[in-house]
């Protein structure tokens, strides 16, 4: 299994849009920031993003932020989002790491392998600990994050927020 993390680019094309589209507004937590997002529409939502990696034009109350994508042999199924700091909202409710696997491609594994990758993106990012936080009820995710040494600190409104360190 050929398993690649790449980061987004202008160049990317209808078969990340597919993928995005398959996976729809976001579930569990993670939002889909290309649901509702034309074709013709893409190539500028990919540059936003890509600003956004470099702190360039981010709307209030964004903090710089990189998406990935996972392909598992030269497909692609799943996005991560890596946010390099954390502000006030993050620490309770978003993390540093947000990661959806398209629903033609669960149940294999790749949610234990996007976050291992994340992790290690992170790392590179001199985070020295990474929140993750995840919806109370979503058992998959929960058992994902403390696979890859997810330490549960606490529980409060349906969030469940874990800290690994790198």
């Amino acid at each position: 299994m050929l398993v690649e993390l790449r980061e987004l680019s202008i160049e990317d094309g209808k078969e990340i849009f597919d993928m995005l589209k398959e996976i729809g507004p976001g579930e569990n937590g993670f939002m889909n920031s290309a649901y509702g997002v034309s074709l013709d529409e893409f190539p500028d939502y990919l540059k936003e993003n890509e600003d956004y990696s470099k702190g360039i034009n981010l709307p209030p109350e964004y903090v710089p932020r990189t998406i990935y994508w996972l392909y598992i042999d030269s497909k692609p199924v799943g996005i991560g989002k890596l946010r390099h700091c954390l502000n006030n909202f993050l620490r309770k409710h978003g993390g540093h790491i947000g990661y959806c696997i398209r629903p033609t491609a669960r149940g294999k594994g790749y949610g234990t392998i996007i976050l291992y990758e994340l992790l290690r993106k992170a790392k590179d990012k001199a985070v020295d600990e990474a929140l993750i936080v995840c919806d109370e009820a979503n058992i998959q995710s929960r058992k994902v994050i403390e696979g890859n040494s997810g330490v549960l600190e606490a529980i409060n409104e349906g969030e469940c927020k874990y800290w690994i360190k790198l």
